[in-house]
């Protein structure tokens, strides 16, 4: 599949195993359209064979990590109207977009400047950089829909249950980037424009190791870490699809399109 939006540049860093994915759809919003999900789903497919690669460090444009999920998206505008297989299997795109990047052997930094919303704040990955003006909002909630793409156990292994359960259900409330860093959200904050250049530097860092130890590090962590992630977001797809058959869905989102506060009614 051609890559529209999204650019690999292997063979940087010490010995050359440093990539950088740069996700840029051009217009400083980068939101997650079906195209733009799918290009970034496969990127992980660049690297299960490569053994020269020991990091990849995943950066949007310089004023947007990613908006989360296009609900503008021609390809979503029939989401909540299609037959139930179908729904499903469409929903099934994002956690796959998620779990192709937890599941990467290479070790993997988000180089964040801007803000960074819903799918952007659910993609796995190893560390996270920001900028001072940065900032992050999980918008699901108020759209009338669950947090899916089986981030919630991600969420809460950084952040802990009840700042998860604030971030997801105060859905209005941005993060800025001290109060991310403060939460465990991040774990470094940087100089606005800063953060490629603060990724890398850590990164090479990373790359001075041995490569074999380092994968084996990152995995073992992992296994500890999202044990029970299966056990908790099994049904986090049926239940987006369900709220996607809702009242309050309908209402949510036609809120968001016309710029207006949502009145939910609970059905």
């Amino acid at each position: 599949m051609e890559r529209r939006f999204v650019k690999v540049e292997k063979g940087l860093g010490p010995q050359g195993r440093i990539t950088v994915v740069r996700f840029d759809r051009g217009d400083n919003i980068n939101a997650l359209s079906r195209q733009a999900m799918r290009e970034l789903r496969d990127v992980p497919r660049d690297f299960e064979d490569d053994l020269e690669t020991t990091v990849v460090i995943l950066t949007g444009s310089g004023r947007a990590f990613s908006a989360g999920f296009d609900l503008k998206d021609p390809e979503g505008a029939n989401r909540g109207k299609l037959p139930l297989g179908e729904a499903l299997l469409n929903q099934r795109l994002g956690p796959r977009l998620c779990r192709a990047w937890e599941q990467l052997e290479q070790v993997t930094i988000a180089a964040i400047e801007g803000h960074c919303i819903g799918g952007g704040v659910a993609l796995a990955l190893d560390f996270r950089f920001c900028g001072k003006g940065a900032h992050f909002r999980i918008p699901e909630v108020e759209l009338g829909m669950n947090m899916s793409w089986g981030s919630i156990p991600r969420l809460v292994s950084l952040m802990g249950p009840a700042r998860t359960k604030q971030a997801v259900i105060l859905a209005s409330d941005r993060i800025g980037a001290a109060e991310a860093l403060d939460w465990g959200l991040v774990e470094k904050v940087v100089e606005n424009g800063q953060t490629l250049a603060a990724a890398m530097q850590f990164a090479e860092r990373i790359a001075l190791q041995p490569p074999l130890p380092v994968r084996m590090v990152k995995t073992s962590v992992n296994r500890v870490a999202h044990a029970l992630a299966d056990a908790v977001a099994h049904m986090d797809v049926d239940q987006n699809v369900l709220t996607s058959l809702t009242e309050d869905y309908k209402e949510g989102t036609s809120a968001f399109r016309e710029k207006r506060k949502p009145s939910f009614k609970g059905r």
